[in-house]
């Protein structure tokens, strides 16, 4: 992929950081919502938080999962700091993507669950299985907002490869730039 050029860049980042947020947010809330429906006494404030919990994970986890995945990838691709070439963007690149993907299939089904039993009047079997996800979603992503900002690790095989290509050009275009002869300046006009 071409590199992206800077306004284009520094938009989609700024679309990036805020779907991400959004995303850690709804986790927070989720997180906030299995809690109160695991611990309180009163069934209504339990049927409330999972029906909330159901609102929230159909209209919000699809969009901010897979809107922070594709704009991480297209930055990742877009610039320089590429998809393999730094550890620290493989590793986000793979926990996004299994965070994304359990977030769809597994916990989102698990809130559909949820609500259909506090539909039926009937109390959540396992309500610990609506705490834990968030609770590791969670740690994830305050995890890769930390490494996004501290960009810790060194490159990857490929980036070292990347990175001695670029020097190996940069030397060559510069013996070929002194080996060119130049024409003599006249000082006359």
């Amino acid at each position: 992929m071409r590199e992206l050029r800077r306004p284009v860049r520094r938009a989609l980042l700024v679309g990036h950081v805020v779907v991400s947020v959004g995303w850690l947010g709804l986790t927070l809330c989720l997180l906030v919502l299995g809690i109160a429906g695991a611990t309180t006494d009163s069934a209504a404030t339990a049927e409330a938080a999972y029906r909330a919990m159901k609102i929230f994970g159909d209209w919000l986890i699809a969009p901010l999962a897979l809107t922070t995945f594709a704009s991480g990838l297209v930055l990742s691709l877009g610039t320089p700091w590429g998809l393999a070439r730094h550890w620290w963007v493989y590793v986000k690149f793979w926990l996004t993507l299994g965070a994304g993907l359990a977030s769809l299939f597994l916990f989102r089904a698990g809130i559909d669950n949820a609500a259909a039993e506090v539909a039926a009047g009937h109390p959540v079997s396992d309500p610990a299985s609506l705490v834990a996800p968030p609770v590791v979603s969670l740690s994830l992503y305050l995890f890769m907002t930390a490494i996004s900002v501290l960009k810790p690790w060194r490159l990857t095989r490929r980036g070292r490869a990347a990175r001695a290509a670029r020097a190996a050009r940069a030397v060559r275009t510069s013996k070929t730039a002194r080996a060119t002869p130049r024409a003599p300046v006249s000082l006359r006009s």
